[in-house]
């Protein structure tokens, strides 16, 4: 069922509500109660994909896992002076 807009002409009150396609239209707004309530015309709601690491461990193939591997820089053992870690 999808989510649909509604803005009220009166007061104008924004507010949503998740209903079936073959439900009539909220007319009477829910903060002034005047009926001139009008649904918003809204694009699709996408995909979204959040989260650190989704693309990289979930769908990569594993040539690309190990050219990355290949161009990451070579660790410090601790034996130069510039890293933390060095002596």
């Amino acid at each position: 069922m999808p989510t649909y807009g509604y803005e009220c002409d009166a007061c104008g009150h924004q507010f949503e509500k998740f209903q079936s396609m073959s439900d009539k239209p909220v007319r009477k707004c829910p903060e002034c109660g005047k009926p001139e309530v009008r649904r918003q015309i809204h694009g699709g709601a996408g995909v979204l994909f959040k989260g650190s690491g989704f693309y990289q461990t979930d769908y990569r193939s594993s040539s690309y896992k190990s050219a990355a591997k290949n161009d990451k820089p070579p660790s410090c053992v601790g034996d130069c002076k510039s890293c933390p870690g060095g002596k």
